[in-house]
């Protein structure tokens, strides 16, 4: 078992494994970022203002309950990692656990607060470009949250015992990846949030984030599918204008901040564009640019054939 780490501007890759379980490959992970997760759990208003206080309630306890039976039942290999990655980190597990659980548990917590809203995340959708056609075919993406999560986000490449591999953008204290990721057998996705109304949450159902863990072991696209399957206008408008003839204008679109109001490009106060990742099927890479695409070079490039 080998692990290393490079810089590469301000993202820093892990390469972990192969582990002889999944509880070691979260616990280096967690020891290596140990720092960085105890920073996002301690300057996280969301965590510390909506969630904690929540789960100290009585009436949090089934919901939390459920979500643990059902997730630790489906993917019990993907909670053991989380496990790991709390005590490698030092953390307390149910800070973790809220962090992974955020999107389903939120629903759930009453607006008590005059700031809450300030603290929400559900508007945190990312922004997704796909075009497939004689000339190319390439998939861009906008990683938009809070902005709390600048400086505390990593790249992780995972070697697992059964030689494949995964490098995945991650979340301090979360499972790689709620963002996006490829595996070392060409299968890439990026994830964007399309949140459930009132009328479709489900109570402890299985978490986005295991799903999304899921999908970077896919060994097909029908795999992916069934990972997906199993848990079954302001930006767009705007983007419908500007041209698309080349990756160039990709970039530019994607970098796009005229908009004041909903500018595709986010630099706060509350939302901020963390990163750009582009997937280009013809040259098989996938390239992930820290600032804005328009003005800058790719941070990662990296090759997501298996034989190279």
């Amino acid at each position: 078992m080998e692990s290393n780490n490079v810089i590469g501007k301000n993202l820093e890759i892990f390469e972990v494994g192969p582990c002889e379980n999944a509880y070691q490959m979260g616990f280096m992970i967690g020891q290596r970022f140990s720092k960085m997760i105890k920073s996002r759990l301690a300057t996280d208003l969301i965590l510390q203002n909506q969630l904690l206080p929540f789960a100290q309630t009585p009436k949090s306890q089934p919901l939390l309950q459920s979500l643990a039976i059902t997730n630790k039942k489906k993917f019990p290999e993907y909670w053991d990692e989380l496990l790991g990655t709390a005590d490698g980190s030092g953390s307390p597990f149910l800070e973790i656990m809220l962090l992974n659980f955020r999107k389903e548990i939120l629903p759930f917590v009453p607006q008590t607060t005059v700031d809450s809203k300030n603290d929400d995340d559900t508007n945190d959708d990312c922004s997704d470009i796909l075009l497939v056609s004689d000339s190319m075919a390439v998939a861009a993406h906008n990683e938009d949250a809070n902005v709390a999560l600048v400086g505390h986000t990593y790249l992780i490449k995972g070697i697992l015992s059964n030689g494949i591999s995964f490098t995945a953008y991650t979340y301090a204290g979360e499972l790689p990846s709620c963002a996006f990721g490829f595996n070392s057998l060409g299968m890439a996705f990026t994830l964007n949030s399309v949140p459930p109304t009132e009328e479709e949450i489900v109570a402890g159902a299985i978490g986005r984030n295991f799903v999304s863990r899921d999908l970077l072991e896919a060994q097909s696209i029908d795999d992916a599918l069934k990972a997906h399957d199993d848990n079954s206008l302001c930006r767009g408008e705007r983007a419908a204008l500007l041209p698309k003839r080349s990756k160039s204008d990709f970039l530019s679109l994607l970098g796009n901040n005229k908009d004041a109001k909903y500018p595709i490009y986010m630099t706060g106060p509350l939302l901020y564009t963390l990163c750009t990742a582009v997937i280009d099927l013809d040259e098989q890479t996938f390239s992930i640019m820290e600032g804005n695409p328009k003005e800058t070079e790719a941070s990662f490039v990296f090759s997501m054939s298996s034989r190279q």
